[in-house]
Order: structure tokens, then sequence, then C-alpha cells
């Protein structure tokens, strides 16, 4: 099942703009984050730029999930 997630990921990220997109943003918050995680001490401000980050990332992921739900209903009917 997982690699057949993959798959559809990987074509997806190859047909849908929309979806790559998604995608890429996706990428980069989570590269922010990282980079925001790898501070020895955190600031008030970076604890804030993070959640805000994490909540972006997961509506981004939450779209990304309709899509592939809305491209497997397609794809059976």
């Amino acid at each position: 099942m997982e690699r057949n997630q993959d798959e559809l990921k990987a074509h997806l990220m190859a047909t849908d703009e929309h979806f790559r997109h998604l995608a890429e943003q996706h990428a980069e918050f989570k590269k922010q984050i990282e980079a925001i995680e790898a501070k020895a001490h955190l600031t008030p401000e970076d604890e804030a730029e993070e959640n805000r980050l994490k909540k972006l990332k997961l509506h981004l992921k939450d779209q990304m999930s309709e899509i592939i739900a809305r491209y497997r209903t397609q794809s059976v009917a």
C-alpha cells in the first residue's frame, strides 16, 4: 500500500502542477522548521514561528491528501 502511495505521489508530482506546488511548499516549510529546531536555544519568536510553520505545513499536507483521495476516487470510478 505504501509503495502505491509513493507511486501515486510521484505521478501527481509529474502531472499535477498544483500538487507539485503544494509539495514544494511543504518541503520548504519542513526545511525551515528543521533549521529552527537545530538551534541550541529557541527564543519565544522562534517557537512562535515554528508553530506557525507547522500549522501551514499540516494544512498543505491536508490539501495534498485531498488531491490524492480525489484522484483515487476518479481512478476507481
